[in-house]
């Protein structure tokens, strides 16, 4: 008998799914809307309605399926139960219990970012690797630990919350959660915007990107490759921040390599040797040969991660 796997990645926009054969490969992947209306109430309905219309398309038996690995955008405790979704207008929630009941499949629960981690390790960019780092830079700073094959999610479900290590006391500005001089404010997309705004006012002399009205990180980056000097001085500063920030976590949890993902990650090459130079000049000399790869699932790494997940039934 042929055997399936679920992933389910849960956004505030859509629902990725995805269905895989016991070896990891994704056979079908399809989204649905994520139904918000009424502080959620129908989003795991909906996966469910969805997932079992397209197990009978497939002729695909419930007794064939050993299960699906769900990831939430929100802290996870141990027992699974999830603390909360601000963005899906969830309060504290047993979402495998719940979905248990729905699909009458075991359900395992984790955090989004920990669920894209799972998958990178299982089929993308850290593949090989069962101890390593998912570090995600898009609009803000994600992260996910792996140790031995296993995601170090913590009591509350905050490990991993990489973006909100404090890298700098003297911040006057919030960050998202509330505390000043969190990493989030300067390794992310938004992050480095502002950085560009600073020195931008700081200082005087000429750049490409005194011409743009709203400066993008893209835009930045683009500019450094071109040699705008103001830019490049931008992802200096950005990458040091970045760097010294994982040498300090190496000294954590010595992961094998760091896999790097999010929107941010694009800029390629000239990125990644620079956060390398500079977590190499801080690193603990035992962790300075950490590798540092890109992640390579993209959006897909939630749905990896899932089957990943669902494996351990």
């Amino acid at each position: 008998m042929k055997k399936y796997l679920l992933g389910i990645d849960i956004g505030g926009t859509t629902v990725k799914l995805g269905l895989f054969n016991i070896d990891g490969e994704l056979m079908h992947k399809w989204e649905i809307e994520t139904r918000k209306i009424e502080n959620g109430k129908y989003i795991l309905s909906d996966i469910a309605s969805s997932i079992n219309s397209i197990l009978e398309e497939k002729n695909i038996s419930k007794s064939e399926v050993i299960g699906a690995g769900v990831g939430v955008p929100g802290p996870v405790k141990e027992d699974e139960i999830v603390l909360g979704c601000v963005n899906l207008g969830w309060s504290v929630i047993n979402v495998s219990k719940s979905l248990e009941e729905l699909l009458e499949l075991p359900i395992k629960v984790a955090n989004d970012a920990n669920i894209a981690a799972l998958g990178e390790m299982f089929k993308g960019g850290g593949k090989g690797h069962e101890n390593m780092i998912m570090v995600t830079l898009g609009t803000g700073v994600g992260g996910g630990i792996i140790i031995n094959g296993k995601v170090i999610a913590g009591i509350n479900g905050a490990g991993g919350e990489i973006g909100h290590l404090s890298v700098n006391p003297h911040e006057k500005v919030s960050c998202n959660c509330g505390k000043k001089g969190c990493l989030e404010q300067y390794a992310s997309a938004t992050g480095i915007v502002k950085l560009a705004k600073e020195a931008l006012e700081r200082e005087s002399c000429e750049s490409k990107l005194r011409n743009i009205k709203e400066i993008t990180a893209k835009d930045i980056f683009n500019f450094a490759k071109d040699n705008d000097e103001l830019s490049i001085k931008i992802v200096d500063k950005f990458a040091f921040i970045l760097g010294r920030a994982l040498a300090n976590i190496s000294c954590i949890c010595d992961p094998e390599v760091f896999v790097i993902g999010g929107g941010v990650s694009k800029a390629g090459d000239m990125l990644l040797d620079k956060i390398k130079q500079y977590y190499c000049e801080n690193a603990f000399h035992a962790t300075k040969d950490t590798e540092f790869k890109v992640a390579t699932l993209g959006n897909d790494a939630g749905i990896f991660g899932g089957a990943k997940l669902a494996l351990e039934f």
